[in-house]
């Protein structure tokens, strides 16, 4: 194959610039590129969707790491310089014109598990983060997620209990999967630099707790995160039984939201579901 082209001549050649309405913000830099691309383990063959390649820089790392790409792009100016990703590695790279929010990934990625490794746009990323850890059927199609979101929203998912940082995202990622900051990125490696810096989670699901619905839960943490100022007995007075809950729990009604484990929504959410 021959050497691909600076991303640089690449992004100039098509006349490409990054859009703020799409949220995007390209990253040049092919050693990093690569280095999060290392993320998941040996892609070597594995299925990978990637949302939002702009003109590809992550993209070509997958594909240098051997992976089958399947790309969401919803920017047409960025078509062009991804076929030319396509022609290099012939067979391996599906571009997709679309918005992955609209799409079913999974009739994308037809009948074989994949990992996700995407930098988000900062303007969809929260919004497909949830949707890939929502829902009842578990464990979800894919086997990783590997992502760059704003460090902010990053350590949000990782936080732990008593911290500013924890709350409705800490606990839809830590209940049936383990969640990790695996990489920070500063803002000046993105053209044009954001104003915030930036951070790559990688997440693994885990086992299902028995008898608890995602429904539920959600609705536990929605209500006790919305009001997370105020005690337990305020915030979830409105949720039907969630009082007894707490009683039968031994959770203490005074306590607010950010003081509970993980395992205690769990078992709020299991004793709801019953």
């Amino acid at each position: 194959m021959e050497p691909l082209p600076p991303l640089r001549e690449v992004i100039a050649r098509h006349g490409l610039s990054a859009s703020k309405a799409l949220g995007q913000n390209f990253l040049f830099d092919e050693q990093l590129l690569d280095r999060i691309a290392a993320i998941p383990g040996d892609l070597s063959g594995q299925q990978v969707l990637e949302i939002g390649p702009g003109p590809g820089g992550l993209t070509r790392a997958l594909l240098r790491a051997g992976a089958q790409v399947t790309a969401i792009e919803m920017d047409r100016r960025c078509l062009p310089a991804l076929a030319e990703l396509e022609a290099a590695f012939p067979g391996r790279l599906e571009v997709i014109q679309g918005d992955a929010l609209k799409l079913d990934h999974n009739a994308l990625m037809h009948s074989e598990p994949y990992s996700v490794v995407a930098n988000l746009p900062y303007n969809v990323g929260t919004e497909l983060f949830t949707r890939w850890l929502s829902g009842e059927t578990w464990p979800r199609r894919w086997t990783s997620l590997t992502l760059m979101f704003q460090e902010e929203v990053a350590r949000r998912i990782v936080a732990a209990p008593g911290t500013s940082a924890y709350g409705r995202l800490s606990v839809l990622a830590q209940w049936r999967s383990t969640a990790r900051l695996a990489m920070k990125v500063h803002r000046s490696a993105f053209t044009p630099p954001p104003k915030v810096m930036s951070a790559v989670v990688h997440v693994v699901p885990t086992a299902m707790p028995d008898g608890v619905s995602a429904t539920t839960l959600s609705q536990v943490t929605e209500a006790a995160f919305g009001q997370r100022r105020k005690m337990l007995r305020q915030s979830l007075k409105g949720l039907a039984g969630a009082t007894g809950a707490l009683d039968e729990l031994g959770i203490d009604p005074q306590r607010r939201a950010e003081t509970l484990s993980v395992d205690e929504f769990v078992a709020i959410a299991r004793a709801l579901s019953v």
